[in-house]
Order: C-alpha cells, then structure tokens, then sequence
C-alpha cells in the first residue's frame, strides 16, 4: 500500500515521493539503461532524462501500481532516442558480458562457467535484435512479460514468441555445434 500512496504524492506534485519512488529501484534502473547504453555516463544521463520525464509526465500514469513498469518505459524509450540521436546501433548482446564480468570480479568463477557464457553469448549473435531483447531482459534483467510488453510497445503474446523462437534457435543452433565437435 505505501508504493500506492507514494506514488498518489507524486502525481500531486511532491517531488520528495517521487524521488523516494525512483530510489527505491535505482539499481535496477542503472543496470537497465547500462544494458542499452553500454558506458556508465551514457547510462547516468539516461536516467537523468527519464526522471524529467517521469516529473513532467507524472499525471500521465492511470494505474498507481503500474508504476515501476511505466517509469522502466520511459527509460528505455529514452535510451533508444540517445542512441538513435547518436547514431548508435542498438544491440544488447553485451549485456551478457555483463554477467560474466560480475562472475569474473567475484574470484568463485571457475573455468566453465567463463566458457559457458562465452558459448551463450555466441548463441545470441545469431539471434534479432527483438529475440535478443526479450530473452536479456527476462532472463537478464529479470523482468517479467507484461512489463517487457509495456516496453517495447508490443503485445504479452509477441513477447512470449520472441523468447520461445530465440530459444528455440540457440537450441537448433547449439545442437549443430555439438554435432560438428563429434
């Protein structure tokens, strides 16, 4: 009930609410516009841009509830606009290096997890830049379909597709590389 009231604030004008609202996911919100962006200063001024937005946009929101989703939204149509603006290809594949840098600083990474993840990012070259999307940040970034619905403009059911098809080939894709080794 305190995210709803929270959020009531905020679209009454308090600063203050919203700004607790945006520090309580900052994290997630940093290591979303980081898998877009790539730099940590590009990932800073993106979520820069969408806190404006969110302020200025704020009685916009229909649903109190709906917040996390509508404002992890506006974040990524934000990125997408920086790196369309910039001229920058928009590819998340390097959100997998990511994870295995984060393996890597912790020292409990053996040499097959390294090589496992190597193997996955290969796998996801081969996929479109929606299956890629859609397989990074459900299972990335954790999100579940209706807020990968919400942003990327596209319906639960398109979302679920493009996760089952890109699986589906890394499989297919996998399987040949397994029987070329043998």
């Amino acid at each position: 009930m305190k995210l709803a009231r929270q959020v009531k604030k905020a679209k009454k004008g308090d600063k203050e609410a919203l700004l607790q609202l945006i520090m309580a996911e900052k994290d997630a919100y940093y290591r979303l516009a980081y898998s877009y962006m790539k730099n940590e200063a590009d990932a800073m001024d993106a979520l820069e841009d969408m806190i404006v937005k969110l302020y200025e946009k704020i009685e916009q929101l229909k649903k109190v509830e709906s917040f996390y989703s509508w404002s992890k939204t506006i974040l990524v149509n934000q990125c997408i606009q920086m790196l369309k603006k910039n001229n920058k290809v928009i590819t998340l594949g390097d959100g997998l290096h990511e994870a295995s840098e984060q393996v890597g600083q912790t020292g409990t990474a053996d040499y097959r997890q390294v090589e496992d993840q190597m193997d996955l990012e290969d796998l996801m070259i081969h996929l479109n830049d929606e299956q890629r999307e859609a397989i990074i940040l459900k299972y990335y970034r954790d999100l579940d379909y209706g807020t990968i619905a919400d942003m990327t403009n596209t319906s639960i059911g398109t979302v679920k597709s493009r996760i089952f098809n890109g699986i589906k080939k890394m499989r297919q894709i996998h399987g040949r590389n397994d029987n070329e080794l043998h």
